[in-house]
């Protein structure tokens, strides 16, 4: 599943590399990472 926003596709390759790094699904790779970086902007000096 590719989210249907302009991408590269190298992004678009690093994300499935991690989804089969962790043995998730694609979509489970991109709602993880997209939930991850909201985090970071909306608390950028958390850590």
């Amino acid at each position: 599943m590719r989210p249907n926003i302009n991408i590269t596709h190298t992004l678009n390759g690093r994300v499935k590399d991690y989804a089969e790094q962790e043995n998730k699904s694609l979509e489970e790779a991109y709602r993880e990472i997209i939930e991850a970086g909201l985090e970071a902007v909306e608390h950028p000096n958390e850590s």
